[in-house]
């Protein structure tokens, strides 16, 4: 088991990665369980698969489970729900100092820590994800929120977990689509600032996505190390620094409002496509060869994920995606800064895009 502190000064925390960790719950949460009754939050899915072995250590070790089982996909992320989920808890007579514990993908993730961040003016709160995306990128760092009728993730708040705990035991249950989902948000980090990294997916990705269980720790800890490090250095994502982690999502948001934030384009899928598009603009903005933006779309390719706009078929223009990056949070009195590459490794925040530039960069990718 790799055991990543996420050492930030308001509040430090362990991300524990291994395979087993589910049925050996109630050990790796001691003394954070003080009352006989656990709530935990959950989806349909994670449930059926899941479920027995979490009750079955909670059960053994003299604890009775309180399950919310909410329904799968995105649409969970919402007010509604939100308000039901806080009443559960309230109903629950869930304390500051109880910890509520997220079963469950970045939807489930996002939705409960927001839920603990305003119960009773912020309780704790265990993140245990069950997706290869969750395992690196949305469990760590306290971003947590919900989606609205203007854009994704435009309602929430920073609340750090008290927990976290990857089993690479889930991702032997994940569909390939959402294990290759998750992939994105690991590549991510050799992109960003660790060129050695992205080689190292490039030699391993393939075996690594097929089940070698050593490889996927070492993917899953080597990327919880890179969040951890960011965030421990910018928590509130106020120096640019957090930031970085970004890379891909401004183009990948406006792919999902396109496409409804539906099944039709997966948020890891949305990012993949999104990194791909920065190195292209990048490249054409003359900041990094040609030939390196297309070694990075080359590699999402490869391992299965979409690095065409074309492919997506969607009835817009650049105009229509650009549209809905003025929803995004990132906006500056009117300036939206892009996540850009010199270079594999070597991503930097520009705050000068033309707005009108990406509309004319998008077309050409659509008829590419």
């Amino acid at each position: 088991m790799a055991v990543i502190r996420v050492d930030i000064a308001s509040r430090p925390y362990e991300v524990r990665v291994g395979a087993g960790l589910l049925a050996e719950l109630v050990p790796h949460c001691r003394g954070k369980l003080r009352k006989q009754g656990v709530p935990i939050v959950t989806d349909a899915n994670v449930h059926a698969a899941w479920g027995p072995v979490v009750e079955a250590s909670l059960r053994d070790n003299g604890h009775e489970p309180h399950w919310r089982i909410l329904p799968p996909g995105e649409a969970t992320k919402s007010w509604d729900e939100l308000a039901a989920t806080v009443n559960w808890l309230l109903g629950l007579e869930v304390e500051r100092g109880d910890h509520v514990i997220a079963l469950g993908g970045g939807v489930i993730g996002d939705l409960t820590g927001f839920c603990a961040s305003v119960l009773k003016r912020g309780c704790n709160f265990i993140q245990v994800p069950t997706t290869l995306l969750a395992q690196v990128d949305s469990s760590v760092g306290g971003k947590t929120a919900i989606n609205t009728p203007a854009g994704k993730n435009l309602v929430g708040a920073f609340h750090q977990p008290a927990l976290v705990l990857a089993d690479l035991a889930v991702l032997e249950t994940l569909p390939t689509r959402e294990l290759l989902a998750g992939y994105a948000e690991v590549v991510k980090y050799g992109l960003i600032d660790d060129a050695d990294f992205f080689a190292w997916c490039d030699a391993n990705a393939g075996r690594m996505i097929a089940g070698d269980g050593a490889l996927r720790e070492y993917a899953v800890a080597h990327s919880v190390a890179a969040k951890a490090r960011i965030v421990a250095e910018d928590e509130f994502e106020t120096t640019g620094r957090r930031a970085l982690l970004n890379l891909g999502h401004t183009f990948g948001h406006a792919l999902e409002a396109e496409t409804g934030f539906s099944q039709r384009l997966l948020h890891g899928e949305a990012v993949a496509l999104g990194m791909v598009l920065a190195a292209r603009y990048s490249a054409r903005a003359g900041l990094m060869p040609r030939a390196t933006a297309e070694h990075v779309a080359r590699h999402i390719a490869d391992v299965g994920l979409p690095a065409s706009l074309r492919a997506l078929g969607m009835d817009c223009d650049g105009a229509g995606l650009v549209r809905h990056m003025l929803h995004d949070k990132k906006m500056d009195a009117g300036t939206l800064p892009f996540l850009l590459l010199k270079g594999i490794g070597q991503t930097y925040l520009d705050k000068q895009v033309s707005l009108d530039d990406v509309a004319a960069f998008l077309d050409e990718e659509l008829a590419r």
